[in-house]
């Protein structure tokens, strides 16, 4: 592989998790990404309340990314090469507790309805 193309990106991610499971990923991604747009343009504001809750479930959302990865690449921590094992890691870390992050704030504003000012 000499070369880094998103065809070659979406071979080994499918090939990690399954097309099945990979396209599943991406199109639940795609539903959070617009149901965060939808509340963003109803409520006209970020309710702090909601983001505060939001960040503090951030932990949550790494670990489970962290597991899920780990899950499905029959793989462990005793695995791991060399850094850029760890680079991956935590990159998997920080976008599984941003995702978590917003899916949280999603849910809240759906749940809770738009929020007026006072």
């Amino acid at each position: 592989m000499k070369e880094l193309t998103l065809d070659t990106l979406l071979a080994v991610f499918e090939d990690m998790f399954g097309k099945g499971m990979f396209w599943a990923m991406v199109a639940l991604a795609g539903l959070i990404t617009l149901g965060y747009l939808y509340v963003l343009i109803r409520d006209r504001r970020m309710s702090m309340r909601k983001f505060l809750w939001a960040q503090l479930s951030m932990p949550v959302g790494a670990v489970l990314a962290v597991a899920f990865v780990l899950g499905m690449t029959n793989s462990g921590f005793e695995h791991m090469g060399g850094p850029i094992d760890v680079v991956v890691l935590a990159g998997v870390a920080l976008l599984g507790a941003v995702g978590f992050a917003i899916l949280v704030y999603v849910a809240q504003s759906l749940a809770r309805g738009p929020q007026l000012p006072n």
